[in-house]
Parts: structure tokens; sequence; C-alpha cells
């Protein structure tokens, strides 16, 4: 729950004050055997959870992190899990319901009654390549976490400029509110797409490609040395920071559409 939304039930009265402060005591950093310091409260302060990065840590640590949202929040995102993680993340299967991106880097675990708010943001990935697929499901999982529709399109990379112009086309129909444009190689997609739309468009470099300016890196400086204007642009592989932006443009858009239609 949104510190507002927390305001406003306990101004109309459907939230008594008592079960407001609980609500509140989860501000609070949560201090696991002084090794992890979770931000259990940035949910409400912002309505985008703590997010683990498992990458560094040992499998003790992911699974007392994991343990401590669970218990404060009912859920649970750990994000660029390593293979040998995938067996911390199995352990809660038995009482929590655990979703696991195509990359299997991106796990979601949460008390089976726990669902995820719906918004009404909507957000359009869009894949240049086959390849790309892995981290674009990643950003979907994410945003939908966030509260947002995920409108996909895959392989429409400018190698065939026609596919990513019918891309472009459909984003339009379906209005959405932003748009996460996931490629390597050369990286041209993001910088044709915010050409053409009237939207905030994100580039999501990936580290595919080979040779000099391989590992994403060509791509990344493609889409920062971008004349599209609309175009912003995060760190190779950023799944999380692309998702995460996203879903902040778009369920703010969806607020104010709300309002609009009385």
């Amino acid at each position: 729950m949104a510190l507002r939304e927390l305001l406003k039930k306990v101004a109309d009265g459907s939230l008594s004050v008592e079960e407001a402060e609980q609500q509140l005591k989860i501000l609070a950093i949560e201090d696991i055997a002084g090794i992890i310091k979770l931000d259990v409260g940035r949910e409400v302060r912002k309505s985008v959870p703590e997010i683990i990065l498992s990458e560094y840590k040992s499998a003790d640590q992911l699974e007392l992190a994991i343990k401590g949202l669970l218990e404060a929040r009912g859920r649970a995102i750990a994000s660029r899990l390593r293979e040998d993680q995938l067996e911390v993340v199995k352990k809660f299967e038995r009482d929590y319901d655990v979703v696991l991106s195509a990359s299997r880097r991106v796990a979601v675990i949460k008390r089976r009654d726990h669902r995820a708010p719906k918004h009404g943001g909507r957000v359009g990935i869009v894949a240049a390549g086959t390849a790309d697929l892995p981290i674009a499901d990643e950003v979907r999982l994410l945003v939908e976490e966030l509260g947002c529709d995920a409108i996909s399109i895959h392989d429409v990379g400018i190698a065939g400029l026609h596919r990513t112009l019918d891309a472009a086309k459909t984003l339009l129909e379906v209005d959405v509110d932003v748009v996460v444009a996931i490629a390597g190689m050369e990286g041209a997609l993001p910088s044709v797409l915010a050409s053409v739309l009237d939207v905030p468009v994100i580039g999501l470099p990936t580290s595919l490609g080979y040779g000099l300016g391989g590992r994403g890196v060509a791509a990344l400086l493609s889409m920062l040395q971008s004349c599209s204007p609309g175009l912003v642009v995060v760190n190779i592989d950023n799944s999380v920071g692309a998702a995460v932006a996203a879903a902040l443009i778009a369920n703010r858009v969806a607020k104010f559409r709300r309002s609009s239609n009385g």
C-alpha cells in the first residue's frame, strides 16, 4: 500500500490508526543477522519493493534476504540469480508461489494469497531479436509485479525495418504509456522507435554481439549517442532499472488517466 493511499484510508475511516501504525513500522530498515539490511518500507514510500541483488550473495545470505522480505511484505523479488542459487529459490516452492523468468535470473516468491496491485499502466516491451527474449521476459515479469499491463513484441529488429514499423504501429494502437526497447548488436532499435512514438522510450542494451564493441558495449554507446528525442538509456542487461523506471512512468500516467475519466 502506498503512503498516500494509507493516509487516505485513515482519513476516510477504512483503516484504523493502529493498523496504519503497524504499516508505518515497516518503513524502518530491517537488519537481518547483522549482515543484511533490507529496506522493507520502500514499497510503502514509492510503490517499488526492495529487489534483492543476488549475484554477489552467498546461498545463506540470499535465503535470509528472501525470508526477511516474505515475513515483512509477503513477497520477495530476486534479480541476477546465479545458476547455483536456484536451489535456494526452489526451497520456497513448498510453501510459496515461485515464478522464474525465462532467463532463470529473476524470481518472484510470494505468499499464495498475495496479489500484485493493478494500477493500469501500459508498458510496451519490444525485443530486437530472439536472443534478447530472456531479458525481455525479465522486464515483463517485473513490470507486471509492479502493477502494469505488459504488451510484448518480439523479433522486430531494424534488419527488417518493416517489422520495426509494424511494431511501432501496434504500440500506437494499444496506446502504451512507455516503451522498453531491448537490443544487442548495434542497438539501433530504441532510436528508431523513439523517432516515431510520442511516449518515452527506455533503451535497454543486452550483452550480445561479438568482436569490437561486443558484449553490449556497441549497443550501449549507440543508444547513448542517439539523436532521437525522448530516448533514455539504462546499463547493459539492466532489466530491473528499465522495468522500474517504465512502471513508475506508466503507473503515474494511469493515475491521471483515472482522474481525468472521473
